[in-house]
C-alpha cells in the first residue's frame, strides 16, 4: 500500500496511525496472568495516541524507492516502540515529572512508576524484536542493519545521550552550539533513523543517502524549534502537554537564545533546506516535504 500525498497530510497521517495501531493491538494482547497490569500500561501508552510523524517518515522514505508496506509499516512501529517507551521514562519523576501527555495522564500517573518503567523498557525491547522478524525483510543483512542503526539513534550516541545533555542544562547554561548538538542527539537521530530506513530496507548504499541525511539534519532541527515555541506560546488544552517547562526548568532553549521571532524564521529556513536536499527526487518526496513544512506550523 502506498500512501499517497496528493490526498494531503492528514490523509496520510490517519492512515498511518490505523496501521500502528492495529500493529500493537495484534503485539499486545493483554496476558491472562500478573503480567496484564504491564500489558495494559503498554497499551495505555502506545495506542490512539501521538501524530506518528515517526512511521509516517519512515514510510515517505520507503516510498521514494518502491519498498513494501508491510516492511515500512514494521520498521515504523520499530521507531514508534522507542519514541513511546522513551515518552514514558521521559515523563517520570525522576526525569521531568510531568503529569499529562497527549492530553491524558502520564503512564506513572495512571498506573504506578514501577510499571511504567517496567512498560518502557518491554516497548524498548519490542522495536528489536520487530525489526529482527523475517517479516520486516527477508534479508537478514537488512535486518542486522536496521537493528543496529536504531541501537545507534536511540542509544548514548543519539536519543538517550541528548536526554542525559537535558538534564544537564538544568544544571548548567548551555551556549547555541550546544543546544543544537544535544537537539541533533535527542529529538534528530531517531528522525534520521526514520528517513534511512527506507533507504536501508532498499539496500541503497551510504554514498546515495547524503540528500536524505541532510533532509533529517534540517528537519530535525526545525522540528525541535517548533516545540521551544509551542513550550512559550502553545496551549496545554491543545497541545496536550504541560507547557512553559523549559523556562520554570531555567534551560536554555533555541528561543530562549535567538528570540521568539528569529527561532521562527531560522525554523523556515532549515525547513527550506530540507526540501532543497529532496531535489533529486521528483514527486515521490512531495510527502517528506509536507512532513518538513508541518514541522514547524503544527499546533501540538
Amino acid at each position: 500500500m502506498r500512501i499517497d500525498a496528493t490526498l494531503g497530510l492528514e490523509s496520510a497521517m490517519s492512515t498511518m496511525a490505523e496501521a500502528i495501531d492495529i500493529q500493537f493491538d495484534l503485539l499486545l494482547p493483554i496476558a491472562d496472568d500478573h503480567r496484564a497490569r504491564l500489558y495494559e500500561a503498554m497499551r495505555y501508552s502506545a495506542i490512539g495516541g501521538g501524530k506518528r510523524l515517526r512511521p509516517l517518515l519512515v514510510k515517505a522514505s520507503c516510498d521514494l524507492f518502491n519498498v513494501g508496506w508491510e516492511s515500512a509499516v514494521r520498521a515504523g512501529l520499530a521507531v514508534e516502540c522507542i519514541h513511546v517507551y522513551s515518552l514514558i521514562h521521559d515523563d517520570l519523576p525522576a526525569m521531568d515529572n510531568d503529569d499529562m501527555r497527549r492530553g491524558k495522564p502520564t503512564v506513572h500517573r495512571a498506573f504506578d512508576e514501577a510499571t511504567a518503567i517496567l512498560a518502557g523498557d518491554c516497548l524498548h525491547d519490542l522495536a528489536f524484536s520487530v525489526l529482527a522478524d523475517e517479516r520486516t525483510h527477508p534479508d537478514p543483512a537488512v535486518r542486522c542493519h536496521l537493528l543496529g542503526a536504531l541501537a545507534q539513534a536511540s542509544g548514548p550516541a543519539g536519543m538517550a545521550g541528548g536526554q542525559m545533555m537535558d538534564l544537564a542544562a538544568e544544571k548548567t547554561v548551555f551556549d547555541l552550539p550546544t543546544i543544537t548538538r544535544m537537539q541533533l542527539l535527542k529529538t534528530g537521530a531517531l528522525i534520521s533513523f526514520c528517513v534511512e530506513a527506507g533507504a536501508i530496507l532498499a539496500r541503497l548504499p551510504e554514498d546515495k543517502r547524503i540528500g536524505l541525511r541532510g533532509y533529517a539534519h534540517d528537519v530535525g532541527l526545525a522540528f525541535q524549534i517548533a516545540d521551544d515555541l509551542l513550550d512559550i506560546e502553545g496551549d496545554a488544552a491543545v497541545t496536550g502537554k504541560s507547557v512553559g517547562k523549559d523556562a520554570a526548568a531555567g534551560k536554555a532553549t533555541f528561543a530562549s537564545l535567538m528570540g521568539v521571532e528569529q527561532a521562527r524564521q531560522q525554523a523556515g529556513m532549515l525547513v527550506e533546506q530540507a526540501k532543497a536536499h529532496l531535489r533529486d527526487f521528483d514527486g515521490a518526496a512531495d510527502l517528506l516535504r509536507d512532513i518538513a513544512d508541518f514541522a514547524i506550523s503544527r499546533k501540538h
